[in-house]
């Protein structure tokens, strides 16, 4: 009766674990993604990266555009100051004047704006990555939920065939046919697979939590189905789209950047040169300032001998583009090697997934096999128990094997530039 009570307790906690599970609203893999580069962290994040190296652009650009100032002073002295009975400087006084300057010759401040466009697209190039290693990392969460919930499936199996194998059991030694071992076997493999199904459902709502994390979901999300992942390019086709990844390409941008430092030196040796233009107002006007007036310049700034400093910026952009270029072989080569790894693991897979399906439906023979064999008297329960637990593990082994498949796919899509 203990035992009973036991038996209905545990399943009554697996049904409770299944509907608390069930909360999580379904998402599909595309819609996953979506609302991951729209809402996620590390996307908008980027996206402000953008908006930043743009304002840089528009601070840069404001180096040779014209700017104009306004002045005003308003002075007060204890009296007026007199020079052979004239008023030279009146007891209050009021100047104002405008200044217009404007940069004829700015070589450094034009190709400060053309380095500032170019680390703007290296930062689109950089949120390009971003958003493909976010998309990439909410697929495998969303993955994850479909094998997770495969082994659970798997794992409910073998639980409701133990719980019948234990009923059985059971009956036979309340009825004084069977053997108090037999029931015990039994019983252990129930309450195993019992261990195990709860573990799976723990291991389900991490799943789900991580997937809404990356979705910027407020909750777990869930997911609908095993997503239809797109058809796989061929090896020489995925080499090909290696060198169009997103990684790839912003390290390209990073070079070309690097380069454009060290070809634009030359603005460091040229000279500066701006107008100015100055209306002004004086009053009251003194010996050498009239009441109203204006003034213009030319002012030339000559870069003559700057301690050394323009060279140590020479070398060091060089140094950077040496930097730049080495990273996008790098990138390259890697980007290449990742199709080539997951082009092999895919068909490896394909081949492990392949046995390890015939394995289950062996051991699911080997299982009725043995069920028929004891319930004729022919067999004792270790051999059921034994067979059961080949078959869970079989089972698990195909769940798993399906999910590596999936994973090496979806690696390969990645690698080769075709996802998202």
């Amino acid at each position: 009766m203990k035992r009973a009570a036991i038996f209905l307790l545990a399943a009554s906690l697996c049904a409770l674990g299944r509907s608390a599970l069930a909360a999580p609203p379904p998402i599909t893999l595309d819609e996953a993604v979506r609302r991951a580069l729209a809402h996620n962290p590390s996307a908008t994040i980027a996206l402000d990266e953008i908006r930043r190296a743009d304002a840089l652009v528009r601070q840069a650009r404001a180096g040779w555009l014209p700017t104009l100032t306004g002045n005003a002073a308003y002075t007060r002295l204890d009296a007026n100051r007199v020079l052979n009975g004239n008023v030279i400087a009146g007891v209050d006084q009021f100047a104002a004047n405008l200044t217009l300057a404007v940069p004829l010759i700015a070589a450094h401040a034009w190709t400060q704006t053309w380095h500032a466009e170019d680390n703007r697209e290296s930062a689109k190039a950089s949120a390009a990555d971003v958003r493909r290693q976010l998309a990439l990392a909410t697929a495998r969460a969303y993955l994850a939920i479909v094998t997770q919930k495969n082994l659970l499936s798997a794992t409910t199996s073998a639980r409701d065939t133990a719980r019948a194998h234990y009923e059985f059991a059971h009956a036979r030694f309340a009825g004084g046919i069977g053997t108090r071992l037999d029931e015990v076997r039994a019983e252990d493999e129930y309450q195993t697979d019992v261990a195990l199904l709860a573990s799976g459902w723990a291991g389900l709502a991490r799943a789900q939590e991580a997937l809404g994390v990356l979705a910027a979901a407020d909750g777990p999300l869930d997911a609908q189905a095993e997503p239809p992942l797109p058809e796989t390019p061929a090896l020489d086709d995925a080499l090909s789209g290696a060198a169009s990844r997103s990684d790839v390409r912003a390290a390209e941008s990073r070079q070309r950047a690097a380069n454009h430092q060290v070809r634009d030196a030359w603005a460091d040796y040229l000279p500066y040169l701006y107008g100015a233009f100055q209306p002004f107002y004086q009053n009251p006007p003194t010996l050498v300032q009239p009441l109203t007036g204006w003034q213009a310049q030319l002012i030339l700034s000559v870069p003559i001998y700057d301690g050394g400093l323009r060279y140590g910026l020479q070398r060091e952009r060089k140094a950077a583009a040496d930097e730049a270029r080495t990273a996008v072989e790098g990138a390259l080569r890697q980007a290449r090697a990742d199709v080539r790894t997951a082009f092999e693991e895919m068909r490896r897979a394909d081949e492990s997934l392949a046995a390890a399906q015939k394995a289950s439906v062996l051991t699911h023979q080997a299982l009725d096999l043995a069920n028929l064999a004891y319930k004729s008297g022919a067999a004792t329960n270790l051999e059921v128990t034994d067979a059961q637990r080949s078959a869970r593990d079989a089972d698990d082994q195909v769940a798993l094997a399906e999910d590596t498949a999936r994973q090496a796919r979806l690696d390969l899509l990645s690698a080769s530039g075709r996802f998202p």
